[in-house]
């Protein structure tokens, strides 16, 4: 991916080695263990997981500034904040054409643990996005996890990833994640579940278009990219990564979608570009 030369983002805070202020988690013992590696194997929110564990952390996280471009001198940091920058030109553009204004996340990069608004979050849980404080959260080590036990290695599968939190951002400006929370009240798990299906496969779309945009209008992506992109979304699926934590899989717990349908709604973000070809919600495919 040809990333050096692009805008960097003004909206990355950078919280690595500080400490998050949580509380001991459940004295440290077993029940936490378990409760992270429910969350990073079967897609359960962090923001529940979190609050279950520290309860007062949905009432506040901690307030600090963006961290200059130029105080961002890890090849890492940089990297990220030359995608971040990359979709606020996506979506400032697609906002613009429908007659909106796009509202750009910040991005926090940090390291073991932190505090959102959505609650107390550890890194096993993975990247995420709090809509309470409309920040995407990630602690870098997880791209290593991504390559070395997930086989999605790359600087694409990387930008694949930071690309469908910002999709989730550009769901919660839209609308869209405060309807799927209207409808999930009152139905069963199944049925909050594959709401929840629906909603991450449309953030893989999003993702495309953000994709579509980088290699139509800019050309950025190189040779073996997409392919990058799409062993990414194939290695999050719900049914790879069930299938490796437990050996077998349980559809009706799937809150992600299967490792198919993750790169078909990628794929198709991609190939089109546009915002409506992007409806999950009538046909998760």
């Amino acid at each position: 991916m040809k990333w050096r030369k692009l805008r960097s983002s003004r909206n990355v805070e950078d919280r690595r080695g500080r400490s998050s202020g949580g509380r001991r988690l459940l004295g440290g013992g077993l029940g936490s263990v378990v409760l992270i590696l429910v969350a990073m194997y079967f897609g359960v929110d962090p923001a529940v997981i979190g609050t279950l564990l520290d309860p007062g952390a949905s009432q506040s996280s901690e307030q600090s500034a963006p961290t200059a471009p130029e105080q961002l001198t890890d090849e890492k940091s940089q990297f990220i904040a030359a995608v971040l920058g990359d979709t606020e030109t996506t979506w400032h553009a697609v906002f613009d054409s429908g007659g909106g204004s796009y509202e750009e996340p910040r991005l926090v990069l940090f390291s073991d643990s932190v505090r959102s608004a959505c609650g107390f979050a550890q890194a096993a849980m993975g990247p995420f996005y709090c809509p309470a404080d409309r920040k995407v959260y990630l602690d870098l080590s997880f791209f290593d996890d991504l390559g070395q036990r997930y086989g999605a290695p790359g600087d694409f599968a990387q930008a694949y990833v930071i690309a469908h939190e910002v999709g989730h951002h550009v769901q919660t400006l839209l609308g869209i994640s405060a309807q799927v929370q209207a409808q999930g009240r009152g139905r069963s798990e199944a049925e909050i579940n594959a709401l929840s299906v629906r909603q991450e496969l449309q953030a893989d779309c999003f993702a495309g278009i953000w994709a579509h945009s980088a290699e139509q209008k800019r050309a950025l992506l190189e040779d073996g990219d997409l392919e990058e992109g799409l062993s990414a979304a194939s290695a999050v699926g719900d049914d790879r990564l069930q299938k490796r934590s437990q050996g077998y899989i349980v559809p009706e717990s799937f809150t992600h979608g299967t490792s198919q349908q993750r790169m078909d709604w990628f794929r198709r973000g991609f190939d089109s570009g546009r915002v409506e070809d992007c409806d999950t919600f009538s046909n998760a495919g």
